[in-house]
């Protein structure tokens, strides 16, 4: 399942999936339009968190998220499913409050009126790094090769 609004790995994770045969599910806000031919697009009002809280509601253990968002990472880990960035990060428990902390500290310096440094330009190794990255996660689900542990649902 795949936070698509914003998301530049979209052409990436379709070429995998179809590759493996696996259904995708994009989530959109009404400001976004997607028709790729091959996912299952849900479209959703344009509130705050509503791609979010729907991603949230329709995850379950077996799933792979693809966002951006930390906050989204961390119901998505709360719920069991898996979560990845754009980069390939894995979203763990084990980074998930720092990772939060972050996000915090940074909104903290905006609304003070200081600036935070913004995402650098996306390279083609960025893709590369994230390509390998969600390979290796399809793969280990769809041989099931993981263990309950490795692939998070020992949560629920």
């Amino acid at each position: 399942m795949v936070d698509a609004d914003a998301c530049p790995v979209k052409e990436i994770i379709l070429r995998l999936a179809k590759r493996r045969n696996i259904p995708v599910t994009m989530v959109i806000d009404t400001s976004h339009e997607l028709d790729d031919g091959y996912s299952t697009v849900i479209t959703v009002d344009k509130g705050s968190d509503s791609v979010d809280y729907t991603i949230t509601n329709l995850a379950t253990c077996n799933d792979i998220i693809v966002t951006q968002d930390y906050g989204l990472a961390a119901m998505i880990l709360a719920k069991g499913a898996s979560a990845i960035d754009q980069n390939g990060m894995a979203y763990t428990n084990e980074n998930i409050d720092s990772l939060l902390q972050r996000r915090y500290i940074g909104q903290k310096v905006r609304r003070g009126g200081g600036r935070t440094k913004g995402p650098k330009k996306r390279t083609r190794e960025d893709d590369e790094r994230f390509e390998v990255a969600l390979g290796r996660v399809l793969d280990c689900r769809q041989n099931e090769e993981c263990s309950v542990d490795e692939r998070n649902c020992s949560n629920i």
